[in-house]
């Protein structure tokens, strides 16, 4: 019929106000490489990219339109902004070593907890807990708050409250791993 449209399976569309808003993070998150770090542009494209994460779920959830493609296509959305933002800060900030060493702890329990939870479930697991989301906050925030504080300080907050995240997310995990038998 004239006018008309044909719906499109979720597996090869983007047929949701939340996948494109996923998509935009891409796009912001391509076009931040292009830009001066620290620079307006890269500010914009920035908090584009990071609030477009925040609510993009949200947008699924209300819309009725969550999906395991809008999963996915997040998770892709997600790994590209990091390494996009990773790709532009660490060569502007010098990093103190015992904070690196700490990063790498976290980094260590994550993946840790991630491996078991896939020998255990033969599934990538990651629990989104409270604490969390909350160490995505501040890890968000952080490059905005580097101009003002001083990344030794912002550093210690941030990285005791993921170090707190990761070690509860590998006890709720091994938790419930374990009242399931």
């Amino acid at each position: 019929m004239h006018g008309m449209r044909e719906k499109l399976p979720e597996e090869c569309a983007l047929n949701s106000m939340a996948n494109i808003i996923t998509c935009l993070r891409i796009i912001c998150s391509i076009v931040l490489l292009f830009c001066p770090v620290f620079s307006p542009a890269f500010y914009v494209l920035y908090i584009t990219a990071g609030v477009s994460d925040m609510v993009d779920g949200a947008v699924a959830r209300k819309t009725g339109t969550a999906s395991a493609f809008g999963s996915k296509l997040d998770t892709a959305a997600d790994i590209v902004f990091v390494a996009s933002c990773l790709i532009k800060l660490i060569p502007a900030i010098c990093v103190p070593a015992w904070l690196f060493i700490w990063i790498i702890v976290i980094a260590v329990i994550k993946a840790a907890t991630l491996i078991i939870g896939y020998v255990m479930r033969k599934e990538l697991v990651a629990l989104h807990t409270l604490m969390n989301k909350v160490t995505g906050i501040l890890l968000f925030a952080l490059p905005l708050t580097l101009p003002v504080i001083d990344l030794k300080y912002s550093g210690v907050i941030v990285s005791a409250v993921a170090s707190f995240a990761a070690i509860q997310e590998g006890y709720c995990y091994h938790t419930v791993n374990r009242m399931k038998k």
